[in-house]
This record gives C-alpha cells, sequence and structure tokens, in this order.
C-alpha cells in the first residue's frame, strides 16, 4: 500500500478544498486498495449514503440510496459488537450471520463513525470490499481515521454555517413580523430659497444589540428576505406622510431587486406617489435594465420619481445613470467632501450639472458638511442639497416641525 504521506498528498492535490469529503474518499479508498468508500448520514432509522466513491460500480451503490441502520454494520460498530476494522468478515460471526455480507457481497471492511461536537453520531466513513484483505491492520485505521476526522470537520462546518443561516432568518422574519423599525428623516433642502422640498427616510432596526441597516438588510439578502425585509420597511417610512407638510415630497431607498418585485406598486400606490422619491440604492447592480424601466415604468406615469443614489460610488456609474434616465440624481458625499478646495471635485461635479440640465434631472448633493462646501456647490449650480450642515437625521416628529 501506498504510504501515509502520499494518501495525504493526494486528497490535498487532487481535489478542490470546497469537496474535502469527496476528496477524503477518493484517496482513504486508493489507500486501502479497496473498491468502494462512502460517507453516510444517518436519517430516521436510515443509512443515506451522501458521498460515494466506487468506479465502475455506480449500479449497486450512489449518492442518495439508502439502507436501514438495522441491515447494515453501523450500529454494531457504534456499540462495539463489531470492531471498525475487519480484515476478513468471515472471520466475525456477527458479520456472517447478518444478511448484507454475503448480499453485496462484503469480503473486508473499515468504517469509523463521524460525530458532531457533541459527540452524537451523524454518520459513518466506511471503505469496503468484496474480498478479504488480511493486509489490513491498526495502521490503515489510524490512517483512516485521519481522513474521517477531515470530513467531521467539514460536516460539523457546514451545520454551523446552516444553524447561523436558520437564526438570521429566524431574526429577520421577527423584525419583520414585529415591524422593529425606527425611521429618522433627513431633510433635503432648496438651495436657493432654503425650503425643505423632501425627507430621506433613514431606516433603523430597534432589537438589540444595535446592528446597522447594512448589517440588517445583508444578512436579509444572504437568506433570500431581501425583499421582504425592504418592503416592509418602506411601508412603515411611507406612514410619515400622516404628518409631513403638504407638498413636501418623501425620499424612500430600494434595491434594484425590490423595485423590480410585483409588490412594490401595491406599497407605494396607497400614498400619494407625486410625492414619493424611490432611491435605487448603490450595493446592488441593476441585472436587467428592461425589465427595471418596464416595472418602474407605469408608476413614474402616475408622478413617482426615481432617484440614482451615490452616484459617484459603487455601481452608480456613468452608464447606469444613463439607462435609469433618473428624475434626481444624488451625488455621493465623497464627492461633496472637501468640494471647496480640491479642484478635481469641483470639475467633476461641474460635469454633473451639465448632465442633470441636459437631461432634466435635478442634481441633489450629498453629504454637506461645511459651509465652504455650501457655498461652492450654490456657486457650481446646485439647486438641491442634503447633509448635517444643513439638518440633521431626526425623528418624524422633530422632522415635521422643522
Amino acid at each position: 500500500m501506498p504510504g501515509f504521506e502520499t494518501a495525504l498528498g493526494a486528497l490535498a492535490g487532487d481535489w478542490d478544498e470546497e469537496d474535502v469529503v469527496q476528496g477524503a474518499l477518493v484517496a482513504i479508498r486508493n489507500h486501502l486498495g479497496m473498491e468502494v468508500a462512502y460517507f453516510s448520514e444517518f436519517v430516521d432509522g436510515q443509512s443515506v449514503f451522501r458521498r460515494v466513491d466506487a468506479p465502475g460500480l455506480e449500479h449497486l451503490i450512489k449518492p442518495g440510496d439508502s439502507r436501514s441502520l438495522d441491515d447494515v454494520y453501523c450500529n454494531h460498530i457504534l456499540a462495539g459488537r463489531l470492531p471498525g476494522l475487519i480484515p476478513d468478515t468471515a472471520q466475525e460471526p456477527l458479520a456472517v450471520a447478518m444478511p448484507i455480507t454475503g448480499a453485496v457481497p462484503i469480503g473486508s471492511h473499515a468504517s469509523l463513525p463521524i460525530r458532531l461536537r457533541d459527540g452524537t453520531p451523524f454518520g459513518m466513513f466506511c471503505c469496503l470490499s468484496p474480498r478479504p484483505n488480511p493486509t489490513l491492520n491498526p495502521r490503515d485505521l489510524e490512517t483512516m481515521r485521519v481522513f474521517a476526522d477531515l470530513a467531521a470537520r467539514q460536516v460539523n462546518a457546514e451545520l454551523d454555517r446552516r444553524r447561523a443561516r436558520r437564526d438570521r432568518r429566524a431574526a429577520i422574519h421577527a423584525v419583520i413580523d414585529a415591524g422593529a423599525f425606527a425611521f429618522l428623516y433627513q431633510p433635503i433642502l432648496d438651495l436657493c430659497g432654503g425650503g425643505i422640498v423632501a425627507y430621506e427616510a433613514l431606516c433603523r432596526f430597534t432589537p438589540q444589540p444595535y446592528r446597522s441597516p447594512d448589517q440588517w438588510f445583508g444578512d436579509a439578502a444572504d437568506v433570500g428576505l431581501a425583499v421582504e425585509l425592504e418592503l416592509k420597511a418602506v411601508e412603515a417610512a411611507l406612514t410619515a406622510f400622516a404628518v409631513l407638510p403638504e407638498g413636501v415630497a418623501l425620499s424612500v431607498n430600494v434595491s434594484p431587486e425590490t423595485a423590480v418585485s410585483a409588490a412594490l406598486p401595491g406599497v407605494l400606490g396607497t400614498r400619494p406617489m407625486h410625492r414619493i422619491i424611490l432611491e435605487l440604492t448603490e450595493h446592488d447592480r441593476v441585472g436587467d435594465y428592461a425589465r427595471l424601466d418596464a416595472c418602474l415604468g407605469p408608476m413614474r406615469r402616475q408622478g413617482l420619481k426615481v432617484a440614482v443614489d451615490d452616484a459617484g460610488a459603487g455601481y452608480s456609474g456613468l452608464q447606469h445613470i444613463v439607462r435609469i434616465a433618473p428624475d434626481a440624481i444624488k451625488m455621493d458625499m465623497s464627492l461633496t467632501r472637501g468640494l471647496d478646495t480640491d479642484p478635481a471635485r469641483r470639475a467633476l461635479a461641474s460635469a454633473m450639472i451639465f448632465y442633470a440640465r441636459e437631461t432634466g434631472a435635478t442634481l441633489v448633493a450629498e453629504g454637506i458638511e461645511t459651509a465652504g462646501e455650501l457655498a461652492t456647490l450654490r456657486a457650481l449650480g446646485f439647486t438641491r442639497g442634503q447633509g448635517y450642515l444643513l439638518g440633521r437625521p431626526a425623528p418624524l416628529a422633530t422632522a415635521a416641525i422643522s
């Protein structure tokens, strides 16, 4: 048989790290010179074959097949009634008495349990041959144990990921069911007259310990609940219309995926559409602009305004802006910051002003924090602005009074 180091090398060199279990089966089967290797999981009294390496014997055993635990060696090995290493099954009376030994047939067998972190048996890591193999020895079983441990670590890591995903999904569902949102509203000002023309609704989540909105929405995307969470947040944000002054618009953020959701028109349609600004967030790339236009078109004809958020950052590039043809372009704060002292930023801002004038879009400067930035933006021709200098995000009652 090849040496221990050679077997380890076969696993490390010939298989992708994402499929450690399959690689381990191939390596140990070749190392032991046996015909079949498999990794099983115990499910409702069955040994289910999850991974199999049995070249030329696929008609006898393949992933997804199963056998009753009453019919196979597994429980007997776990209970100590059969040894983990059987060079010749004819020398084990219990194995001889089991119908599966003659039916397969099984002449030699090596098996080790795969256990969860708490010691619970998850399944088995096995090799077998139709022929006896008197050269099998305890050293071979120890070599096999190395590969079985690799498989166990893979299993436990995957189960940890599943548990974490399940926990994240449950947390998102709890937020959605409870409406566990709190909103701050930041004013968007007319830089010429100084009045408030709109508020942007900024979502915060109330569960403790506090986690940022990006973390919550990121988790929702990871577990397939991004659209459901965003729609619930938008629905909650739109309740601000009950107290906002007439004529003041409300800006809400959605991802491109939510923008094409069939449920979005129903959420927005309960409010004055002509006072809603839909900001497309920069976090996700638009996969199908034609579909996006088809979904937003009917609502835009009812008065909905569409804004490209964070222009100049993320995915909000020039082609993105051209394809969406937005009613408003929100220049990212990274371009606003230090604009009064940076000729390059001023040049980019001037180009955006020209584009907005040519296309009829409204240009909003985000992140205004200094008087110098504000003065420069006004001199360049910006008519809308947002930032701490003009008004910090505040609860609805405070914002509406402002």
